[in-house]
C-alpha cells in the first residue's frame, strides 16, 4: 500500500494543499503519459504504478489525512519512523486519546483493527479499450473478455469440499485473532494478531475443495457487454460495478475500470466536443468566392467561402462536432482554410495574371518577392 519512502505529492507533481480536482487532473495526465499500452520506455510501467498508488491515497480524504499526519496511509503506521513529537500523543489524560489508547494503537489493539473475518470487497481491475476516432465520437456496443478471480462454483466460495463445511478454528475459537505476548523495553506486552491457522476467517477447512484448493476462488475468463458512451475522450475511464475480482468472506466483487485509448484521426483534431479541420482552397476560390464541400464526422456539408477570403480564416459549422458527454447536443466543427498557390503556371495562366496585375496597378517583379501570390500567404 503506502510506501513511506515515496512523496505522493511529488509523484503527482502537486502541492500539499492541492484540491481534489487538481489531484484528479494530475492523475489523469500522468496515468495517460505512463500507461504501459502507450509508453514503452524503461521504467514507465513502474511510474504508472506509482501514480496509481499516489492517487489511491490522495483521492481518499481519510487516507490522505492519515498520510499527511504520519507519512503513510497504513492505519497501523502512525508511529513509524522519525521519532515521536508531543503532537503525536495528543495528551495523556482526559476524554479519549489517552495514554492507554496510544499503547493500544502501538501494540495492535484489537478494537482498532478491522476483523479479518468480515466480508471484504474484491480488488478493482483495469481494462484498456482501444477505440477508433469515430467510435469515440458516436459510441458503440461491444463485448470484452478478461481474466479475473471468481467465486468457485464447486464450493460456492466456502473453500470446503462439497458435502462438508468449514468448522470453527481450533486455535482462535472463531475470533480470527490470537493473543501474542511480546517482550518490550516497557515489560511484557500482549497484542493481538491475525490467526495463522485460519488467516483471520475464524473458520478452519478440514477437507478443501478440489477445484479451488480451499481458497474459494478460481481463475475465470469473464465476459461482459459494454456500452461505450458517445463523446468519450482519450484517457477517460468508465466504472462497471461488480465486474472486478471476487470478494473475500462472501464480500462483493470489486469494480472494473475501463480506460479508453482513442486513436488519432488523420483528418481531424479534437478538443472535447469541438472538432478542428484544415481545408485547402485555391486562390481563385478565395478571391472570387465559392461553395465547397467540407467533410465532418456527420457527413459532408456545404460551406460558403466569401470572395476575398484570406488564408487562416476560420469558419464554424454549428452542431457538427462531437456529442457533449454530459449534456445534450453536439459541439461545433471549426474549419480553417488555407489558400494554396500553384508552384507552376502555364503561359495562359501567366498572361491572365499579368493582365489582372496590370488592372490592379500591380507590377510583379517575377522574382518571388512581393508578388501577387504573396498576398494569399498572409
Amino acid at each position: 500500500m503506502a510506501d513511506g519512502n515515496k512523496d505522493y505529492y511529488d509523484v503527482l507533481g502537486v502541492s500539499k494543499d492541492a484540491s481534489a480536482d487538481e489531484i484528479k487532473k494530475a492523475y489523469r495526465k500522468l496515468s495517460k503519459k505512463y500507461h504501459p499500452d502507450i509508453n514503452k520506455e524503461p521504467g514507465a510501467e513502474q511510474k504508472f504504478k506509482d501514480v496509481n498508488e499516489a492517487f489511491e491515497v490522495l483521492s481518499d480524504d481519510q487516507k490522505r489525512a492519515q498520510y499527511d499526519q504520519f507519512g503513510s496511509a497504513d492505519p497501523n503506521a502512525g508511529f513509524g519512523g522519525g521519532g515521536f513529537s508531543q503532537g503525536d500523543f495528543g495528551g495523556f489524560g482526559g476524554n479519549g486519546g489517552g495514554f492507554e489508547d496510544i499503547f493500544s494503537s502501538f501494540f495492535g489493539g484489537g478494537q482498532r483493527q478491522q476483523s479479518a473475518s468480515q466480508p471484504r470487497q474484491g480488488e478493482d481491475l483495469q481494462y484498456s479499450m482501444e477505440l477508433k476516432f469515430e467510435e469515440a465520437i458516436f459510441g458503440k456496443k461491444t463485448t470484452i473478455k478478461y481474466s479475473r478471480e471468481a467465486i468457485c462454483k464447486t464450493c460456492d466460495g466456502s473453500g470446503a469440499k462439497p458435502g462438508t463445511s468449514p468448522v470453527t478454528c481450533s486455535k482462535c475459537h472463531g475470533t480470527g485473532t490470537i493473543q501474542v505476548t511480546q517482550n518490550t523495553p516497557l515489560g511484557r506486552m500482549v497484542r493481538q494478531q491475525v490467526c495463522d491457522v485460519c488467516n483471520g476467517t475464524g473458520k478452519e477447512i478440514k477437507e478443501k475443495c478440489p477445484t479451488c484448493g480451499g481458497t474459494g476462488h478460481t481463475a475465470q475468463q469473464h465476459e461482459v457487454k459494454v456500452t461505450v458512451p458517445a463523446g468519450v475522450e482519450d484517457g477517460q475511464q468508465m466504472r462497471l460495478q461488480g465486474q472486478g475480482e471476487a470478494g473475500f468472506n462472501r464480500g462483493p466483487y470489486g469494480d472494473l475500470y475501463i480506460v479508453f485509448r482513442v486513436k488519432p484521426s488523420e483528418l481531424y483534431q479534437r478538443d472535447g466536443s469541438e472538432i478542428y479541420l484544415d481545408q485547402s482552397i485555391s486562390f481563385v476560390q478565395a478571391t472570387m468566392g465559392d461553395e465547397i464541400e467540407v467533410p465532418t464526422v456527420h457527413g459532408d456539408v456545404k460551406l460558403k467561402v466569401p470572395a476575398g477570403t484570406q488564408t487562416g480564416t476560420n469558419f464554424r459549422l454549428k452542431g457538427k462536432g462531437a456529442p457533449h458527454l454530459r449534456g445534450n447536443g453536439n459541439g461545433d466543427e471549426h474549419v480553417k482554410v488555407t489558400v494554396t498557390v500553384p508552384k507552376k503556371l502555364n503561359q495562359k495562366q501567366k498572361d491572365a495574371l499579368k493582365e489582372f496585375a496590370k488592372a490592379s496597378g500591380e507590377k510583379p517583379s517575377g522574382n518571388g518577392k512581393n508578388n501577387f501570390f504573396d498576398k494569399f500567404m498572409n
